[in-house]
């Protein structure tokens, strides 16, 4: 409702004026809990649509004594893999008539966890889904209160602590993506590994181990953030270097910075550098060369998550964590090294 002082949400008062019915009428109409007549209800319908009024879906749970709303705990929401995860958690919730709230855990400091986890639950909620992608998450778990149904989601095989857990299993990914590499006939192969924004690297365990595995040497890590300017500044390096012939990006923007570099400096991707990235964004298969990379289903992994938590609010025993090995996508950016 517009007023002089801006907008007002109307309220259950200003619908049953505008019908010129009762409030209990109104309330009747919406929980449909009553026999209203059809007049009436009529009234109240055409009242609602004049005003725009939305129901509090907050208090309808409270006196139903069913809960729909879950809460989303998250370190950030921009990056690929979070804002995917966050997508396929919306869609699944819709699918089944629950709403999702998202409460940004800013960093690992005491005082911030305590603020978003309190911010989280002062809402009806029906149960939680962390994203355990940094530290922030992993530790905003920890606060979450015994008997709330929570579920956490992120990378790797298995969850200690019996909480069920919806995974990719990146480890693996990136060994096979690497032992790929060695099986083209690379020596060795480098690593551009993003932040581990403090928690363990799944992708540079997976490529260290493939390494090891063949007794091929294990060059020192590459550290770069999560954008292609990033990978750009190690392609610069990497340019003027006779001893890299393949390369393992610790996901597709630094992959692709990575080739722009190369290219820019006359080093030819796949025929001097093959080069890997990790996540499979829709564009790379539209990149020059077409970029060979581990496809991660995000949505599915926010879609999994959500499956987990509905059953555990729905009190089945069935909980068992969910995890999928994401497949390596081979295309144009990668060959067999010269000679």
């Amino acid at each position: 409702m517009r007023t002089q002082k801006g907008y007002r949400a109307p309220v259950l008062a200003d619908v049953a004026r505008e019908a010129e019915v009762s409030v209990p009428t109104v309330s009747r109409v919406l929980n449909g809990t009553k026999y209203v007549a059809p007049e009436l209800a009529q009234r109240v319908h055409r009242a609602i649509a004049t005003l725009g009024y939305r129901p509090n879906e907050a208090a309808r749970s409270m006196r139903s004594g069913r809960r729909t709303l879950v809460s989303v705990l998250s370190g950030a929401t921009a990056n690929y893999g979070y804002a995917r995860t966050l997508q396929g958690i919306e869609t699944a919730a819709r699918r089944a008539g629950m709403s999702v709230t998202i409460t940004v855990v800013a960093s690992g400091g005491d005082d911030d966890l305590k603020r978003s986890v309190d911010l989280a639950l002062a809402q009806p909620t029906a149960g939680a889904i962390v994203l355990e992608f940094d530290r922030a998450g992993i530790n905003a778990r920890h606060l979450l209160p015994d008997g709330l149904p929570v579920v956490v989601a992120g990378g790797g095989s298995r969850r200690p602590g019996g909480i069920p857990a919806a995974l990719i299993d990146e480890r693996t990914a990136a060994r096979e993506a690497t032992a790929y590499l060695l099986r083209l006939g690379h020596r060795t192969v480098h690593h551009v590994a993003g932040p581990t924004a403090g928690k363990h690297s799944g992708r540079t365990d997976g490529w260290r181990a493939a390494l090891t595995a063949v007794g091929a040497s294990v060059p020192t890590v590459m550290n770069a953030e999560w954008d292609a300017t990033s990978g750009y500044r190690w392609g610069e390096r990497i340019a003027g270097r006779d001893d890299v012939t393949a390369v393992l990006c610790g996901n597709d923007e630094i992959a692709i910075g990575l080739i722009r570099a190369l290219s820019d400096r006359g080093v030819r991707v796949p025929q001097d550098v093959s080069v890997v990235g990790f996540d499979d964004q829709p564009l790379v298969a539209m990149w020059r060369p077409s970029l060979t990379t581990v496809d991660q289903d995000f949505e599915d992994l926010g879609e999994r998550a959500f499956g987990l938590l509905e059953r555990l609010i729905d009190g089945d025993g069935d909980t068992a964590s969910s995890v999928v090995v994401p497949q390596l996508v081979v295309r144009e950016s990668t060959a067999a090294p010269r000679g």
